[in-house]
């Protein structure tokens, strides 16, 4: 008994690891349960109980008939997630301003070349989103640029703080969108400011449009 648990558990680290790893990113199927139990080197019940676990741990998800899909690379973002699931709008937008204007601000002190012109290509797919007025599109780029430059602050604790909360950020996002907080904001000036290396400027500009935010909250 003990050695199965052991079998388990070792199986249910290696899934874990390759979705937090992004080898398995959200929305991506896993393989069949045959490439697993190649892959795991286990039985197909191992398979199944590891499986089965990270399904209650609320990273990985089942669809009748089309099979495995990851659903969270964090069990911690879907602890964080069900604990402020009925958030107000005003708090989620009070904890991105906090996450957000440090962000900006050491984002704008360690940028590299590389990370400027992705922000700027970022910064590009979001106008020709909100250009095209789809909504999904219009959230997924928004998301993006915001993650990019808290990725590009260069402070893992801050990315993995943010990236645990970003269910709860892209759902304020098209709350924002919806009814139409966002305005025309295309954040041309807070992109320019980081990649001017103006901290202080990129701060203020963060701050501005969640302020904002939240005197419409």
């Amino acid at each position: 008994m003990v050695r199965r648990t052991g079998l388990i558990d070792t199986a249910v680290e290696s899934l874990r690891s390759r979705i937090s790893s992004g080898e398995w990113p959200v929305g991506s199927r896993i393989p069949p349960e045959p490439s697993l139990v190649e892959l795991l080197g286990v039985g197909r019940n191992t398979v199944r109980e590891a499986v089965q676990s990270l399904v209650h741990a609320g990273l990985l998800v089942r669809r009748q008939g089309s099979g495995t899909y990851v659903l969270s690379s964090s069990e911690l973002a879907v602890t964080m997630g069900r604990q402020i699931a009925d958030a107000r709008q005003r708090d989620v937008v009070s904890v991105r301003r906090a996450l957000e204007m440090e962000a900006a601000r050491l984002a704008a002190r360690r940028r590299t070349a590389t990370d400027a012109s992705d922000l700027l290509a970022k910064r590009d797919a979001r106008a020709r989103a909100y250009a095209g007025g789809d909504l999904d599109e219009m959230v997924s780029t928004d998301l993006e640029l915001h993650r990019t430059i808290v990725r590009t602050s260069a402070n893992p604790v801050l990315r993995s703080l943010y990236d645990n909360l970003i269910e709860a950020i892209g759902d304020n996002i098209r709350f924002n969108f919806v009814t139409d907080a966002h305005a025309h904001d295309s954040h041309d000036s807070l992109i320019e400011a980081i990649v001017a290396g103006d901290p202080d400027r990129a701060a203020s500009e963060t701050n501005d449009y969640l302020s904002g935010l939240l005197e419409d909250a």
